[in-house]
């Protein structure tokens, strides 16, 4: 029989025959991490624990092409439980490598484990976080690249030089201290971050600071910045002095490209820009600054670094590069919506990213999701619809896997279209239909930025507005070209609608990118299924998966 004869092999022949024709050559990338606790790096204090990964902070770049594969051997050598998630990377068919408490058991100290995941019909900006204890506001975080396979154009220019360059905020104290704290009603409410780092480095000039980021450029060439928000809290204004930004692409989509004198850029989001040595050859500050908080110039909360041109003999001014209005909202959602898909340009796939476009589609299923801070058996908590999440000590995958969710969780009692009359906690995971639509509607009732995610999607950020949202408010949504990322900030007393295709089996995590929001119950999770055991829908758990919990025994 010839190879075309058998259905098996015929699939697998023309499989290969695509890939080559596309120029689909994706490669192994293997990684040794060892995650350690340092006290002597500090960025801007003394004797503060801080996570590394083979002794950085942060933590090395993970520099992939689109369909690679990614093998990252963790060993845990903290003195607690440890996971990793991969911010904006999509897990295709494969959400037991998502690496948050819902997909994973953690690995314990001592050992280790190896993730593997591809870069699946990906390209951009991303990064990677411990995700759990509050690990994350003691580093142990850092970047990811997917690069375009070299068959598909980038729609700019090949930059001089590429730049990865994290932001956020910092607090003095121990992560531990301050997790432990977080069972203070008070101090729950009010904390507010120290300092702004970049690159793991504090402020220009600060005075505890050991040091502080500096990019040295060449007059007349242009360099594209990776920027993200790694931090805990804070939204935060971007910008260069003297010097305009283009914004090309943010998590994954190539953007309208629009230049601008700063960028809003929420926790846990991510682009790229621009930026052209087109002044004077000297010294000029690369400023972070913090949205609904006044701040002065020299004050601890202003992220400073040095943008320092080859055969500069000038240092930076005294005065700094002023910024929009931090209580500006309207200045922040009006650039926000400015953010918008090219439609024109490939990206991950030859074929441009306006193929795939929401003008016409259906929605199979609407989420209401409200978030709140409540007490409950008087702990301070953050509930969505009114219900806190309450982590398992079994991970839902696993549950769903092993045991059918049995004495894990309740498929579907978790509201989505209404506020329970009383706050408490759940184990919240709602069913959706798969390759249906979902809309969901986040409402921020807090004083508060909030900025949420989605696992394993990419989400069509399709409107804004004031007040309680209603149905009619679809009218005012932008289906021609929305852009498409994996995390969206909802502003004070504000909604934000997004569109998602469900076509990625799995169990995926919905957060509150807000750590403090996050780590006190602002989440669920989205169940995905497909009845079908074939592997080309979603792949079996791999060899070396973790048990804990009730997944220990598995049930056959």
């Amino acid at each position: 029989m010839s190879v075309s004869g058998h259905p098996r092999w015929s699939f697998l022949f023309t499989t290969l025959v695509a890939a080559l024709l596309s120029g689909n050559h994706a490669i192994d990338i293997y990684l040794e991490w060892d995650v350690a606790l340092d006290y002597t790096i500090s960025p801007v204090s003394t004797n503060q624990p801080v996570i590394t990964i083979n002794g950085m902070f942060p933590g090395p770049l993970i520099n992939a092409t689109t369909n690679d594969f990614i093998h990252v051997n963790v060993h845990n050598n903290l003195e607690e439980p440890l996971l990793f998630t991969w911010n904006g990377i999509q897990q295709r068919l494969n959400s037991w490598q998502d690496g948050v408490s819902g997909t994973n058991c953690p690995i314990q100290p001592g050992t280790n484990w190896t993730y593997v995941f591809q870069t699946k019909d990906q390209i951009g900006t991303f990064f990677y976080f411990p995700s759990i204890k509050y690990q994350k506001a003691a580093g142990g975080y850092g970047p990811i690249r997917v690069n375009n396979r070299n068959v598909i154009l980038v729609p700019f220019d090949k930059p001089e030089e590429e730049f990865d360059l994290l932001i956020g905020d910092w607090s003095y104290d121990s992560y531990k201290m301050i997790r432990s704290s977080l069972n203070d009603r008070l101090i729950a409410s009010h904390m507010i971050p120290d300092v702004i780092l970049m690159n793991g480095k504090g402020p220009y000039e600060h005075p505890m600071g050991k040091a502080y980021e500096s990019f040295t450029v060449t007059k007349g060439k242009t360099y594209r910045f990776r920027v993200s928000n790694v931090g805990s809290v804070l939204s935060l204004n971007f910008r260069f002095e003297n010097h305009k930004m283009v914004v090309v692409e943010t998590e994954g989509s190539y953007t309208s490209q629009i230049t601008v004198d700063s960028l809003d850029i929420h926790v846990g989001q991510s682009y790229s820009v621009l930026v052209t040595a087109d002044q004077n050859e000297a010294d000029y500050y690369i400023v972070a600054t913090p949205k609904l908080i006044n701040v002065k110039d020299s004050d601890s909360l202003v992220g400073k670094g040095v943008l320092h041109y080859s055969n500069s003999g000038l240092t930076v001014d005294v005065s700094l590069p002023s910024g929009p209005d931090p209580f500006d909202v309207e200045f922040s959602i009006n650039q926000a919506k400015s953010i918008r898909w090219n439609m024109t340009t490939g990206a991950a796939r030859p074929n441009p990213q306006g193929t795939f476009n929401v003008t016409n589609v259906t929605i199979s299923q609407t989420f209401i999701l409200q978030n709140s801070a409540e007490t409950i058996k008087d702990l301070p908590r953050f509930a969505v619809n009114n219900v806190s999440y309450y982590t398992q000590s079994t991970p839902l995958k696993l549950a769903d896997y092993f045991l059918n969710g049995s004495g894990v969780y309740q498929l579907d009692e978790f509201p989505t279209q209404s506020v329970n009359a009383q706050a408490a906690y759940g184990v919240s995971v709602v069913s959706v239909n798969h390759k249906g639509w979902l809309e969901v509607m986040f409402k921020n009732n807090l004083d508060v930025m909030d900025s949420w995610h989605l696992d394993g999607f990419g989400f069509y950020v399709v409107g804004f507005g004031d007040g309680g949202w209603t149905p009619d408010a679809r009218s005012t949504y932008n289906l021609l070209d929305p852009v498409v990322r994996s995390t969206v900030q909802v502003y004070p007393g504000k909604w934000t609608a997004v569109y998602a295709f469900l076509d990625n089996p799995g169990m995926w995590n919905l957060r509150s990118q807000h750590l403090k929001h996050w780590y006190l119950g602002q989440e669920l999770y989205i169940r995905v299924y497909d009845p079908d055991p074939n592997p080309a829908k979603e792949r079996p758990p791999p060899d070396n998966l973790l048990l804990c919990g009730e997944s220990d025994t598995p049930k056959s």
